[in-house]
């Protein structure tokens, strides 16, 4: 009997944990000036629409994680195409790298409006990398 424990050895953890380096990196650097944009952004923004702005809130960290999860994709298959095959494990794999260099981000002094370890980025990293990364689904 096969060990069901063998795939997980298998897969390339190194360059996974790069590349969700990588995107983490270059998100927070977006992050950063997203920050700066919405505080000019509520500084004018009329009465009409201040109802709208929790609505805002509540979505933004979905989208966010769907961008952090497309740019990790979008790096793997432009950077590391030669050296990893991508198929459902690995896009598997790569949802909780991201969640881990996220969850250490948390720790270092860095500050951050949107790309936090919360709940709602990682159902958006989920979606970004499993909608942009459809094509590498592979059927049994």
């Amino acid at each position: 009997m096969r060990n069901p424990f063998w795939r997980l050895k298998s897969l390339p953890w190194v360059i996974l944990l790069q590349v969700a380096l990588a995107a983490v990196a270059i998100a927070t650097l977006a992050d950063l000036l997203l920050a700066q944009g919405l505080a000019l952004l509520l500084a004018n923004v009329g009465s009409g629409l201040m109802p709208l702005m929790p609505l805002l809130f509540m979505v933004l960290p979905i989208v966010a994680g769907f961008a952090i999860g497309a740019l990790a994709l979008t790096v793997l298959e432009r950077w590391f195409t030669r050296q990893v095959y991508i198929d459902t494990g690995v896009l598997w794999a790569l949802v909780p790298c991201i969640a881990l260099v996220l969850f250490v981000k948390d720790f270092l002094p860095i500050p951050a409006a949107l790309v936090s370890m919360s709940y709602p980025l990682v159902v958006g990293v989920l979606l970004g990398v499993f909608v942009v990364g459809k094509r590498h689904w592979r059927r049994w």
